[in-house]
């Protein structure tokens, strides 16, 4: 009689709560299968890596998974405050989104004084110091700054960034430019006047003496040369 009641209560609750009564995913093992993920993801950053992924709303119950995936979202990176997803793709399938924060400390290029837009910058120009990868582009190696170009003005303490940047000009706009036209068979080398300001590897505009205008690619020496 009493094992009786004792499988009647199990059977009552398996109806009262439902899924109560089968086996739940563990959320450790979702919290560690998005841990490993983004240590895997961010193994080549540069720099200090820390990671801290946070415990799963403990109200969460999910149906118990053999094989579980950590993807990204849509729109998410393995950066800053951020959002790891971990699935199971058997039956039933489900997916679960975990909070973490993502921070990697390493040296960044900061400018030491104001520099104005067109500045050609050098090593004076800036130093490293101690700061957080908190966006993409940031730059951390000298060889990625000098010898560029400022786009615009910026600030003395203010970090540097690819988006910052550009090769510097080797043809400016109205200057006369040493053209080549290269085939197998010739080689034909004139001259004419550049219609726009162009860095190495850019295409300019190039005016001859007929008037036609021309596009070239510029090359390492400042001048164009047409391949056919």
């Amino acid at each position: 009689m009493k094992n009786t009641c004792t499988s009647l209560a199990l059977l009552l609750c398996c109806i009262w709560s439902v899924g109560a009564c089968a086996a739940s995913q563990s959320h450790a093992a979702i919290r560690e299968t998005a841990l490993s993920f983004a240590r895997e993801q961010t193994r080549t950053l540069p720099g200090k890596v820390s990671i801290k992924v946070e415990d799963i709303d403990h109200r969460t119950r999910l149906s118990a998974c053999p094989a579980l995936e950590a993807f990204m979202p849509n729109g998410s990176q393995l950066l800053g405050n951020t959002t790891i997803g971990v699935r199971c793709n058997t039956k039933p399938e489900w997916s679960v989104f975990v909070q973490a924060s993502i921070r990697v400390s390493l040296d960044l290029l900061v400018a030491n004084k104001p520099l104005a837009q067109g500045t050609v910058l050098s090593a004076d120009d800036f130093s490293l110091q101690r700061g957080e990868l908190n966006q993409p582009g940031l730059l951390i190696e000298p060889q990625q700054a000098i010898g560029k170009m400022l786009k615009f003005a910026i600030g003395a303490g203010q970090v540097l960034r690819q988006d910052m940047l550009r090769a510097p000009y080797v043809i400016r706009q109205g200057q006369t430019v040493k053209l080549q036209v290269r085939s197998n068979n010739f080689l034909i080398n004139g001259e004419g006047q550049a219609m726009n300001d162009a860095a190495e590897g850019q295409t300019v505009r190039i005016k001859v003496a007929s008037g036609q205008l021309i596009s070239a690619l510029t090359t390492t020496d400042g001048h164009a040369e047409i391949q056919q």
